[in-house]
């Protein structure tokens, strides 16, 4: 160990014992510029933990299980209402994509508890819900019958897939302008918005509005953008205000086919309007191409991806992995392509996961944001209220930013497994980590400097003879909140209120996702004490 250097802070008070901020501020300035700050008077610590390769569920990102994907039946049937996926690697939300009829059925007969039969499990875990409503699909009504009845126009149609036409019986699509359409399912996104505005367990919510399977495609758009293509796009901006308007605190996101297929206009009015409303992009189209298109908008998704999370959505491998649209080998590469922090389980996971498990543990290393700690610098030994420097090298191994940004913590547990101490440090947030893209790293030194414990004089010493007599300390002379002795120390990242929420990739993380990184003695400040 090093020699003892003692650092004897001047003290500076406003009327009774309180610190005024200039002189804590002072204070660390004069810290800052002495040895001590930095360990002088301790050996440092000095670590470089091994990144584990574990899925981590982690907020504004994940897989995505389809739980209903347009019928009650798909793809949930195989599983029970509570199974919440733990079982598959970096599974943290549950997709369910709803015709409007089967949310409300007749008008103003809601029927939530289609959507909460599966959301409670996921809410319970901590896990996220996302919701698409839609108005046209092949396998039913999808608008209430009662829109219909009311005047509000649209077209009959046979669905056609791959020219199974005879297998689907006719179908309606509304006329997605129609006023009487827009006022009543103007209603039902009131109802839907106050259940589920700005709820923190939503992770987004589709705009599933306009088009067959709410993707902003059909037969009919096709035709009205070829034929009037001011007007579909007229038609497109007016959903996104719509549903804008309804659900102001929520992170929606829009397909990419409401500005067409194989569209290679960089920045689509559209696209423009959504980004500039705070509505995110999903790319629904991955794979549904015949090579070498395996995905023809990753360049919208790219425009998106600085500042909103991009959701990604490959077509059914039961349908196209046979016929030459489908390439495993590009999994990860469309994950990068489309920096995405959502993907879409668009099949029957157990399945998908046997299939594709090896390309799934690959893309949780890259899926979103992964926050590596490659070097921590600490002393070993500190006193008191004293300020410390912890020096932490950080690096986002992922394709996308931390969108919500997260704060670092550093905590003191003791012996026990309690939580002694709590310190953040508001100077960095995890939001500014650059991700690695292109094999090119962007590692951060963040230098935390930070105080474990508070010394106090105590103003009335007489209340404290009970304290006294304990400890045999003097009440009248200085009083240390954090008692000397051994701790853990342990690294976050979370809430400004130093509360984790993030998952780190570091072994033997505790269940409140604090992490262990390795002893520190805390001494009383015998520098104060002598005074």
């Amino acid at each position: 160990m090093t020699s003892k250097t003692t650092w004897a802070p001047r003290r500076m008070r406003t009327s009774g014992n309180a610190w005024t901020s200039r002189g804590i501020q002072a204070v660390f300035a004069a810290a800052v510029g002495a040895a001590a700050v930095l360990g002088a008077s301790a050996e440092m610590v000095t670590l470089h933990p091994q990144a584990t390769r574990e899925a981590l569920i982690n907020p504004g990102m994940g897989f995505c299980y389809y739980a209903y994907a347009g019928r009650l039946w798909a793809y949930s049937a195989r599983n029970r209402n509570y199974d919440t996926l733990d079982w598959f690697p970096g599974c943290s939300t549950v997709y369910m994509r709803l015709l409007w009829s089967d949310l409300e059925p007749e008008e103003g007969d809601f029927r939530w508890d289609v959507l909460d039969r599966l959301a409670q499990p996921w809410i319970a875990k901590g896990k996220k819900i996302a919701v698409r409503v839609i108005c046209c699909n092949q396998t039913a009504n999808a608008t209430p019958d009662y829109v219909r009845d009311a005047g509000a126009k649209g077209i009959w149609f046979t669905y056609d897939h791959d020219g199974a036409v005879k297998k689907f019986p006719q179908r309606w699509e509304p006329d997605y302008a129609d006023p009487v359409f827009l006022e009543k399912f103007g209603r039902f996104l009131d109802a839907f918005a106050a259940r589920y505005d700005g709820d923190p367990s939503v992770a987004f919510v589709d705009i599933g509005s306009f088009g067959i399977f709410g993707e902003g495609h059909s037969k009919y758009l096709g035709q009205l953008r070829k034929k009037d293509p001011k007007e579909f796009d007229r038609q497109v901006a007016m959903h996104l205000d719509l549903w804008r308007k309804k659900l102001p605190n929520t992170y929606l996101v829009v397909s990419d086919d409401v500005c067409g297929a194989r569209n290679p206009d960089p920045d689509h009015p559209n696209m423009k309007k959504a980004r500039d409303m705070g509505i995110g992009f999903r790319d629904d189209s991955i794979f549904c191409y015949r090579p070498p298109d395996y995905w023809t908008h990753a360049h919208w998704a790219r425009n998106f991806a600085p500042t909103l999370p991009v959701v990604i959505e490959t077509g059914h491998y039961s349908i196209i992995g046979y016929d030459g649209r489908w390439n495993t080998d590009l999994l990860l590469k469309c994950v990068e392509d489309h920096r995405a922090s959502y993907f879409s389980i668009h099949d029957y996971p157990a399945e998908h996961l046997k299939l594709f498990r090896s390309q799934i543990e690959e893309i949780n290393l890259r899926l979103g944001y992964r926050f590596v700690l490659k070097e921590v610098s600490y002393p070993s030994e500190v006193e008191a209220d004293s300020p410390v420097a912890i020096s932490s090298t950080w690096l986002n191994a992922g394709v996308a930013i931390c969108y919500a940004g997260a704060t670092l913590a550093w905590s003191l547990v003791d012996d026990a497994g309690h939580v002694c101490w709590s310190v953040t440090d508001g100077s960095f947030d995890f939001k500014s980590l650059e991700p690695t893209l292109e094999g090119k790293e962007h590692p951060v030194k963040v230098v935390s400097r930070v105080r474990f414990g508070r010394t106090v004089k105590n103003p009335d010493p007489d209340n404290c003879l009970v304290w006294a007599r304990d400890t045999g300390r003097d009440p009248g002379v200085w009083n240390v909140m954090l008692p000397s002795g051994t701790y853990t120390l342990c690294v976050s990242a979370g809430t400004r209120q130093g509360t984790p929420v993030i998952a780190l990739p570091l072994k033997d993380g505790r269940a409140d996702r604090r992490y262990p990184l390795g002893r520190i003695i805390v001494r009383d400040a015998a520098a104060l004490r002598s005074e």
